[in-house]
């Protein structure tokens, strides 16, 4: 062993044995002092050796030592508090990582309310105070990336964003000022300034620094919802600082891009509320929207279609950030060209929020504003085209505030595409909206003139070629000759077509809602075909949205016709089908299951329509006397009340017979294999709920069916491989697939094929019924025990020896 290693040991297993032992307070004070000089505190400082050895391997020992002594009589030791403040030293003044891992251990570990809890949370306002939190995140930068650095990464993230969550639960009514939300993420977002100042030192220096940690906890602090008081401290700062220094603004880019997939959307948000303007954004972020896929689904999705609670400033700073550089403003256009399209969906007028609607017309306004003239040539009849359909949809629409949206857009947005041409005119009465929308419509300028946009520059004056050819002698003469070279087209050169596609009158539908009606009232044939080529895509992109009408589209789907010449007809609906399958099975299996087990449901579908010849007995064939017979008795009869004059339910097999494994058995095959997307047995609880419930649903439909008995087994097997599961919601699955067993098999068909299963079932009923906390898992234990009362008298033969 190593003998520098060796000796600290030593001393370090001397001196926990005597502050655990020992009541002699002057011996604990020499003890402390011995071995504060490990920290490189004291005159007689330990070797660099020695003092990394004890940081390293001993510190966390020492300190849960001397945690363990703390009581008012053993800080009582030495008057004057003197132990208290030599005690309290170790965590101020050594390895800050492990002495923070500590106290937040400590804390939570000890008693409620106690001397020793309230004891360790005032140290821990102390070394919040001195500054400590930057230094725990300072010694994450420096780390090498392994698993024991990932590991202490991920214990240090916990707790330092979640500091004010776990000392409430802990601290309670006792909560200290400095642990508050509103005061620790400030204090947070200094400590974090502190240390991208100390990263910035060492990259002058020449040393090599990482700030993915400061980007954890960036994400981690946002995501719990403190972008405010957060990016409050940070903003300001880092705008100062970014201004005209090259170094904190690449800084401040890798600080964004580290930030985890799944924070990015918070942490986005919350920069561009915080930040002044799209100047100071840009400072920030750098061109972050083209390295990142996630941020920029998040700039130019996210925030501006799927969120409208942002701000009209915080708006212009969003689209004036992508316009200020030359390789963001693509993204620019084609948000515009996206931004159009919505806008004038008919879909989102009827039903997108009046909010929505406005908020996605300023986005519009404001694209428009920042894009120049070159860049709007470019894609002119496209943006007119859409904005046109808009106008036709909005001017239809009932609500006055739609139709007075669409009509001011309308004005705004064809002058600045069609300067040249007439411009829109409309009567509406003016409001605050329409003039904040007005006031949208001054261009703002370009950044470094129109060629930054990548565009070529119109002429200036608007002159073309063609016009100085046609003030000149040879074009001109060319006119003044005979009316028959005027008429001659031989020189005339034929015009490439071999390129040409047919274009479509009708767009590609964009949510799911317009495909399910395309496919059920559509008489556009064209609009038909690219809703069902776009409906597969729709559905795996939108399960939301798909959830809502998944039963009507899969009815739809199911008696789908070809109504024209379309290629891969089948396959389009059946990959269609099955996506809508997948999205939401449990619905559309369990009706398609419940529509097979009704007795003679193919029957009653032949018997509504028009009765064959024979269908009906001939009253002819009925002998007269037996008529007036019948006549007389019903005449003489006294009836009080009169039946259903309906039919009769319709006896007949169970169609669901022939199918039902084919729904329940590839349900239950895999649910205990964690796959990539999903682990029933982990954290997709509600998933695991879902799937019991569908199962019990199935089993109960199987009733009178040849495979009802193997999947009564297979089921109670689920149930009793998952009866102690934790979820309340997964618990009532299984009772409720227990009842639906109990149903579904004959009593017969239960004694003798499942008298094991049964007994189990019912010993845990039983338990469930007393012990269980969730009031809905006693009720259906207690409902399920009464279907198995009626089997008691032969079930307890069978428990007999």
């Amino acid at each position: 062993m190593d003998p520098v290693a060796s000796a600290v040991r030593l001393e370090v297993q001397e001196a926990v044995h005597i502050l655990s032992s020992s009541e002699d307070g002057g011996h604990i004070v020499s003890t402390l002092q011995s071995l504060r000089r490990y920290l490189g505190e004291t005159e007689t400082q330990a070797p660099p050796g020695e003092q990394e050895e004890f940081s390293r391997t001993h510190f966390s020992t020492v300190l849960r030592c001397v945690v363990g002594k703390l009581s008012p009589n053993w800080l009582d030791l030495l008057p004057d508090g003197q132990l208290k403040e030599l005690w309290a030293s170790f965590f101020l003044e050594g390895p800050a990582d492990q002495a923070f891992l500590v106290l937040m251990e400590s804390i939570e570990g000890a008693a409620s309310p106690s001397f020793r809890l309230m004891k360790m949370a005032q140290l821990l306002a102390r070394f919040l105070s001195a500054g400590r939190m930057a230094a725990v995140m300072e010694g994450q930068c420096g780390q090498q990336a392994g698993p024991a650095s990932r590991l202490l990464q991920e214990t240090l993230l916990t707790r330092v964003v979640g500091l004010p969550d776990r000392l409430g639960n802990r601290l309670q009514r006792e909560m200290l000022a400095a642990f508050f939300p509103q005061n620790y993420f400030p204090l947070l977002g200094e400590e974090v300034l502190r240390v991208l100042q100390a990263v910035v030192d060492s990259l002058r220096g020449g040393l090599d620094c990482s700030v993915s940690f400061l980007s954890q906890v960036l994400g981690k602090a946002c995501v719990h919802g403190r972008q405010k008081e957060l990016l409050g401290v940070l903003v300001p700062r880092l705008m100062v600082l970014t201004q005209g220094n090259c170094l904190w603004q690449r800084v401040c880019w890798r600080l964004v891009e580290c930030v985890p997939d799944q924070a990015m959307e918070a942490v986005l948000k919350g920069l561009v509320e915080a930040a002044p303007g799209p100047e100071v954004l840009s400072r920030l972020l750098g061109n972050l929207v083209t390295k990142s896929k996630k941020a920029q689904f998040v700039m130019t999705r996210k925030l501006l279609f799927l969120q409208y609670s942002c701000s009209t400033p915080v708006l212009q700073s969003l689209l004036g950030y992508l316009a200020m550089d030359s390789q963001r403003r693509p993204l620019l256009v084609q948000a515009l060209k996206e931004l159009l399209e919505t806008w004038g969906s008919s879909s989102a007028i009827r039903h997108a929020p009046l909010e929505q609607q406005r908020y996605v017309s300023k986005a519009v306004l404001i694209c428009l504003a920042h894009l120049g003239e070159a860049e709007l040539r470019a894609c002119r009849d496209e943006l007119l085209a859409s904005l046109m359909d808009g106008v036709k949809n909005r001017l239809d629409s009932s609500l006055p505030p739609v139709r007075r949206l669409g009509m001011t857009v309308a004005e705004v947005a064809s002058a600045r595409l069609h300067p040249e041409g007439p411009s829109l005119k409309f009567q509406y009465e003016e409001d605050e909206l329409t003039r904040e929308i007005l006031a949208l419509a001054a261009p703002w300028p370009m950044p470094d003139g129109p060629s930054e946009a990548g565009l070529p520059v119109a002429p200036v004056g608007g002159e073309s070629p063609d016009q100085e050819t046609v003030d000149g002698g040879g074009p001109q003469a060319g006119r003044e000759g005979s009316d028959s070279e005027l008429d001659s087209d031989d020189e005339l050169v034929p015009y490439d077509m071999s390129g040409d596609r047919e274009q479509r009158n009708s767009k590609t539908p964009a949510y799911v809602r317009d495909c399910l009606e395309a496919l059920t009232a559509s008489e556009n044939w064209e609009r038909w075909e690219a809703a069902l080529q776009a409906l597969e895509g729709l559905v795996l992109k939108s399960p939301a949205a798909t959830r809502e009408v998944s039963l009507e589209l899969a009815k739809v789907l199911l008696h789908l016709e070809e109504k024209t010449v379309i290629a891969g007809f089948e396959g389009l609906r059946q990959r269609a089908l099955v996506a809508v399958t997948v999205t939401d099975p449990a619905r559309v299996l369990v009706l398609a299951a419940q529509e097979l087990s009704r007795p003679g449901c193919l029957r009653r579908a032949a018997q509504q329509g028009s009765p064959g010849p024979g269908s009906q007995p001939s009253v002819a064939a009925v002998p007269a006397w037996q008529a007036v017979v019948e006549e007389r008795v019903r005449r003489k009869t006294r009836r009080f009340c009169k039946g259903s004059a309906g039919w009769a339910a319709a006896a007949g097999p169970n169609e669901f017979n022939a199918v039902a494994g084919y729904f329940f058995f590839p349900l239950l095959q895999r649910f205990d294999r964690p796959v990539v997307t999903f682990d029933l047995l982990g954290d997709d609880q509600l998933v695991l709920g879902r799937l019991a419930h569908a199962l019990g649903a199935l089993m109960y439909l199987a009733v009178n069916t040849v495979v009802a008995v193997s999947m009564g087994k297979a089921l109670l097997e689920f149930v009793w491989a998952l009866r102690f599961h934790r979820d309340a919601y997964v618990r009532r699955g299984l009772l409720s697939a227990i009842s639906s067993v109990l149903l579904s098999v004959p009593a017969e068909r239960l004694l003798a094929d499942l008298p094991d299963e049964l007994l189990e079932a019912r010993s845990w009923l039983a338990d469930v019924a007393e012990q269980d906390a969730d009031e809905d898992c006693r009720l259906l234990a207690v409902k399920a025990l009464l279907v198995l009362e009626k089997l008691r008298d032969r079930l307890l033969p069978l428990s007999s020896p």
